[in-house]
């Protein structure tokens, strides 16, 4: 797989990460088998970028990642997140952003993934009781100390990612964005980010699955996937974003690629390095095998035409977790 710069620090990752959540939490039933394979395979595919957060579990996910790194830490580059407080015995308390919450957790992420430094640690999300200069400090003071590598941000305005990179430079800023979602190209996020040498990851590039083509019915989901209460997987918006699909779909068999591979094809052509969740080995490799996809112009037009900015229906998340974004 082709190494691609993230951002102007001189970090390089595998062209295309992968997102661990769904591996242990949100996403209907976990084989730690299949997932620790998955890792494996991921890793002899090249993929670097090992995406995790203490909160997906809470704290399983890491604990996974550690268990796949025994032995081999430095194979992975390790991205992790703070900022959205858990208890020890894993009670959910909501935001915290303070410079005592992102120390303590630090040390707990390092103790879950048995290392001694994080690679890229992303405030998760912005607290909206704490300026963001407090939070990226005490993150700076992280790598002062030797515990993190790179910081960054998730889900954060234009102007709250301008403040936290004059505190400490970001390596990255994780975002949402896909051919469902391209809300960051018209916000300032992604001018700001090109103006700064911030890189982009891409979590989601597959609209949670939408865009592979594999799901046809709210139905297929299990009782306790989180898309059962998405809202761009409801009534009408369902509906409408399966139209969309399908026009997708369509391109992606004139091209002889699968929809997923055409969708993470043009997030890798628009310079972010996106990072596909997947839990089985036979999802990865197809995700993968999008990095050897090239867009010609004329295809670019073509998904343009189908995908155009605000063609989804539906927001990203039910209006409690819509509220946490853009801090």
């Amino acid at each position: 797989m082709e190494i691609r710069a993230l951002g102007g620090q001189g970090l390089e990752v595998g062209a295309e990460g992968l997102g661990l959540m769904g591996m242990s939490a949100h996403y209907g039933a976990t084989d730690e088998t299949e997932s620790l394979a998955t890792i494996d395979r991921a890793l002899a595919l090249g993929v670097t970028l090992l995406d995790t957060a203490e909160g997906y579990g809470p704290f399983v996910n890491e604990q996974l990642l550690g268990k796949a790194l025994r032995g081999r830490r430095d194979a992975a580059f390790i991205a992790t997140k703070t900022g959205v407080e858990f208890t020890d015995d894993g009670a959910f308390r909501g935001h915290n952003g303070t410079p005592e919450y992102i120390r303590r957790s630090a040390d707990r992420s390092l103790r879950h993934l048995g290392t001694d430094h994080i690679d890229l640690y992303y405030l998760h999300r912005v607290d909206p009781a704490v300026p963001v200069e407090e939070s990226v400090g005490a993150m700076s003071e992280l790598v002062t100390a030797g515990k993190v590598g790179h910081i960054g941000i998730c889900e954060a305005a234009a102007g709250t990612i301008a403040r936290a990179h004059a505190v400490h430079p970001l390596a990255a800023v994780q975002t949402e964005y896909s051919l469902f979602e391209r809300g960051i190209e018209h916000d300032g996020v992604r001018e700001t980010l090109r103006e700064l040498g911030i890189g982009l990851v891409a979590y989601s590039p597959l609209g949670r699955g939408f865009l592979s083509g594999a799901v046809t019915s709210p139905d297929d989901f299990a009782a306790d996937d989180f898309r059962r209460t998405d809202p761009r997987f409801q009534g009408e918006n369902f509906d409408r974003n399966l139209a969309v699909v399908d026009r997708v779909r369509a391109l992606a068999a004139e091209k002889g690629v699968t929809p997923s591979q055409l969708a993470l094809a043009w997030t890798l052509h628009r310079g972010a390095v996106p990072i596909p969740g997947t839990k089985r080995r036979r999802y990865l490799e197809e995700n993968v095998a999008a990095t050897a996809v090239t867009l010609t112009d004329a295809d670019l037009a073509s998904i343009d035409a189908v995908a155009p900015h605000g063609v989804v229906s539906g927001d990203r998340y039910a209006p409690e977790l819509m509220a946490s974004l853009n801090g």
